[in-house]
């Protein structure tokens, strides 16, 4: 790997991550620490006899619930590590991930895209099993009783989604490649949504760098001088140009 082909693949990433981290330090990253904070809490309770109902009944969402309840808790589902894997996982994720994501997007678009991810696997498994297993796509009747949590979906589509969005397209490739494998690899609910969450937000870049171009196009078809209207008594209206 050469010096130049990482700074054309990660330069602008680090140069959007490194000053307010400079700057600033941790407080450049409130919404990434309080989601880590709230991941960290919510673990702990719902590791409790006293506490795992209630973050059930407000972080845990299957295929088998009615629609308006699971698109209720999709929020918080986010931040509701499975219990059968380390905890650490999940915390380093969303601490690298949704730290980036915040600095390089902003506060308010870094939520956005990972709820549209999380939406997104929440969404298909619901189609995947309607489809059934026999579709390339679908998905096994059992999966409907399936706790699906954890931030694993938003953190794959804000991975895609900040590396195009600062041209690290190597990087967002080798996201997509790594979870096609695991689906080839080991077909499952999760990779699968991988696979739905990677989709909703390709589907975000591509009205993304439409909306470039037409940008792009506007500044160019006037750059310019527009002709400037003027009134001859005598001719009536002219044209002329400053």
């Amino acid at each position: 790997m050469s010096v130049d082909w990482a700074r054309a693949e990660w330069g602008p990433l680090y140069a959007a991550v490194r000053g307010p981290l400079r700057e600033r330090r941790w407080r450049a990253v409130p919404m990434a620490t309080a989601a880590v904070c709230l991941t960290a809490v919510l673990h702990f309770v719902h590791g409790q006899s006293w506490g795992y109902r209630f973050v059930q009944d407000v972080g845990a969402v299957r295929a088998e619930d009615p629609l308006w309840l699971a698109l209720l808790r999709t929020p918080l589902s986010l931040f509701v590590p499975a219990l059968d894997l380390p905890v650490w996982g999940a915390l380093v994720q969303i601490l690298l991930v949704f730290g980036i994501a915040e600095l390089c997007l902003g506060r308010r678009r870094a939520p956005a895209v990972a709820y549209v991810a999380t939406l997104a696997g929440t969404l298909y498994a619901r189609l995947g099993i309607r489809l059934g297993p026999d579709f390339p796509l679908g998905l096994p009747a059992s999966d409907a009783h399936v706790v699906d949590t954890g931030p694993s979906a938003a953190v794959v589509g804000l991975a895609v989604y900040v590396g195009w969005r600062h041209r690290a397209y190597v990087t967002a490739g080798v996201v997509i490649v790594a979870m096609v494998v695991e689906v080839a690899v080991r077909e499952n609910l999760a990779g699968k949504e991988h696979l739905a969450a990677i989709a909703a937000v390709l589907v975000l870049c591509a009205v993304g760098a439409r909306r470039q171009r037409r940008s792009r196009d506007r500044a160019t078809s006037g750059s310019g001088a527009p002709p400037i209207q003027s009134w001859n008594r005598r001719w009536g209206p002219t044209q002329r140009r400053s």
